[in-house]
């Protein structure tokens, strides 16, 4: 899968497939068998989505278990601490970039005429 800017973040852009599934087509492609439908774009966008949310609480949680363990005096490495921070700071901050990209796609989508 491709890698964002921000190391260890998986990016939503150039996708061929979503965790090993069938390739992405375009909405209501078949397959060759024309019997099912394959993943849409959208449902793997969605899923890739879903993902990058599920991998930024996953960064918030180890930046959690990391101040935890150092205010307990459990750990001195601040390092560590660091690097949970600046990872979680750095999912947020592209998580919510997607999420404001998505908005604006859907407002504008909104706002066409037929």
């Amino acid at each position: 899968m491709d890698m964002s800017p921000v190391t260890g973040i998986p990016g939503v852009f150039g996708l061929t497939s979503v965790n090993g599934t069938a390739p992405l087509t375009r909405a209501g492609a078949f397959s060759e068998d024309e019997s099912k439908v394959e993943g849409t774009l959208f449902d793997s966008f969605l899923n890739t989505a879903i993902d990058n949310i599920k991998t930024t609480n996953a960064y918030f949680s180890d930046a959690e278990d990391e101040k935890i363990k150092f205010a307990l005096g459990e750990t001195d490495s601040t390092h560590d601490l660091s690097i949970a921070l600046k990872k979680a700071s750095a999912a947020l901050q592209y998580t919510v970039a997607i999420r404001d990209r998505l908005l604006d796609a859907y407002k504008e989508l909104m706002q066409m005429q037929i």
